[in-house]
């Protein structure tokens, strides 16, 4: 039963939601001051709503409301009464005294999603843009809207590739950087990018994706792919793209990945370039666990490591934002039993989830937009790689969940990896951690946190415009980019994110750059010629071409 209702929930913890909400209503019953609170607000705002319809209503910055179309009315008067709604909403599901402080996040963020879905911006009839459209448009905008929808649910039925899949292939417009497969075993291939340049710089990149999604994030299309950018800057690159795991992988542990992940591309890249230092970059949780891996190394004398690179990235769960709402003991317990069916979380679970973070946004303006403006918002190559997700094996999930995010045993120091627990402090290579200002799975403030854990040596932390993926992708040339930077070592006072980001020096343009310098301040003086493709002599041949196979894994 409870894998079945899982499944039909898109994975959300539906009686931990009810929990929560029984919690809210016994502490409300006995709230009078409350009461009274939510009874106030509600004459005071039937009144506004009235003055409202009678005299007008001041223009409102909600970015939702901004078309001039929502000033007139009735809209206006639809505006206010969403926002009186909203605010209803807010003093109503704030913390109430002896309620549990997670039932109250609980309740606050689905009475949050409940106001958004119930948005006139969510509906064509009360949407004055979408009036407009029809009017304009003699209703072409619902036939378009129409048949984007009828073809979503042909392929939502039959399990064929999105609509982005048509305009956008691997390995002919995106992830097209030439490469080759050097390295393949039970749960990645690794790719080495073919040199643009006569010489390169002596230590090579080696990048960690990711395991939620596919590698190529970093290698879209050829115009932002920072892969080809970094080769063409005279950077030998190595990545690792991840197999999707199936029913067969289902005890594959975080130990495994860090093993045959991190620590297996680690090696296969010395013997291909012997006695040369790597500038080791982690993506989202493939940064977490290149910061397992990189403790491991610290505390066996291994220092291998030139630098670190994390990208939106965390090991202090403790503030990770809204996606910890998802993650406590019942909520894993109901996703381990999703799991324990196909020994895998799908990808469709985890965008559930995901979509519920910023729904208004992820969500109901795309439905909105699509099906009743009749507007093709599929065309963009991060679209494209967004439906392109890989699974997560049940007990490296698990243990991902449990122990970082619900024990936060990384920041700890209690977290096991190599047969004993390992400390971020150990750590002393150079570290530049990018956060990014509207992230909803990595909240920068929470990236940030790396800093209290990482004690030795010097780091440099960027904070750039955009999201957890916009934000990253963020290639030079790309307009109205800007981002703030500052760096610290063990000698420096401790800053909180706010002062820091106050004193942190600003620049325009793309962080890449930024980025790029610093880590050739950290390299080698001298640039090398390009090392050989793979190491036939220690067993790596040349596999195949990038982006290789495990990529196009379903």
């Amino acid at each position: 039963m409870v894998t079945w209702v899982g499944r039909t929930s898109g994975g959300l913890p539906g009686p931990r939601i009810v929990q929560a909400y029984i919690d809210w209503l016994i502490n409300l019953s006995v709230a009078p001051g409350r009461q009274l609170e939510i009874l106030e607000a509600l004459i005071r705002r039937s009144a506004d709503l009235v003055k409202a319809a009678l005299l007008g209503s001041e223009p409102t910055d909600d970015r939702r409301f901004r078309g001039e179309g929502w000033q007139k009315r009735p809209y206006a008067w639809l505006v206010q009464a969403a926002l009186h709604r909203d605010e209803l909403a807010r003093i109503a599901t704030e913390p109430l005294p002896g309620m549990d402080a997670h039932n109250a996040e609980l309740v606050r963020f689905y009475t949050q999603q409940l106001v958004d879905a119930l948005s006139p911006a969510n509906f064509a009839l009360t949407n004055p843009e979408f009036v407009q459209a029809t009017i304009a448009q003699r209703g072409k905008n619902l036939l378009r809207g129409a048949r984007f929808a009828i073809g979503d649910a042909v392929r939502t039925i039959t399990g064929t590739d999105p609509e982005t899949a048509e305009q956008f292939k691997v390995g002919e417009t995106l992830a097209t950087t030439p490469g080759k497969v050097v390295y393949r075993n039970a749960l990645m291939e690794l790719i080495q990018y073919s040199p643009s340049t006569e010489d390169v710089h002596a230590e090579p990149i080696l990048y960690v994706p990711a395991w939620i999604m596919k590698y190529y994030i970093l290698d879209l299309s050829p115009s932002n792919s920072m892969i080809r950018w970094l080769v063409e800057q005279g950077h030998t690159v190595f990545a690792i793209s991840w197999k999707n795991p199936g029913k067969e992988d289902s005890d594959l542990s975080m130990e495994d990945y860090r093993t045959l992940g991190v620590a297996s591309a680690m090696e296969v890249i010395g013997d291909i370039m012997p006695e040369r230092k790597v500038h080791a970059v982690g993506y989202c949780v493939g940064g977490t666990l290149l910061m397992i891996a990189a403790a491991v190394m610290a505390r066996g004398g291994d220092n291998r490591l030139q630098s670190i690179t994390l990208f939106a990235a965390q090991t202090d769960f403790t503030d990770a934002g809204e996606l910890r709402l998802f993650i406590d003991e019942m909520t894993l317990y109901w996703l381990e039993q999703q799991m324990k069916r196909n020994g895998f979380l799908a990808t469709k679970q985890m965008g559930g989830a995901f979509a519920a973070l910023r729904a208004p946004d992820l969500l109901w303006q795309p439905m909105l937009r699509r099906y009743c403006l009749g507007e093709d918002n599929s065309g963009f190559d991060i679209m494209a790689w967004n439906a392109d997700g890989t699974r997560m094996p049940c007990r490296m999930h698990s243990d991902y969940l449990r122990q970082l995010y619900l024990k936060n045993e990384l920041a700890q120091g209690k977290y096991v990896a190599g047969g004993a627990a390992i400390s971020i402090g150990d750590i002393s290579a150079p570290l530049y951690i990018v956060g990014t200002t509207a992230d909803h799975i990595a909240p920068w403030e929470s990236v940030y946190k790396t800093r209290n854990l990482k004690k030795l040596g010097e780091t440099m932390f960027c904070l750039t415009k955009g999201g957890h993926n916009a934000g990253i992708v963020s290639e030079p040339g790309r307009p109205r980019r800007s981002f703030v930077a500052g760096g610290w070592d063990e000698t420096s006072a401790y800053q909180s994110p706010e002062v820091w980001q106050a004193s942190a020096e600003p620049h325009e343009g793309s962080w890449w750059i930024h980025w790029q310098e610093w880590l050739v301040g950290r390299s080698s003086p001298e640039r090398t010629s390009p090392p050989p493709m793979g190491a036939p002599d220690k067993g790596h041949v040349v596999l195949g071409d990038a982006p290789g196979t495990y990529v196009f894994q379903r």
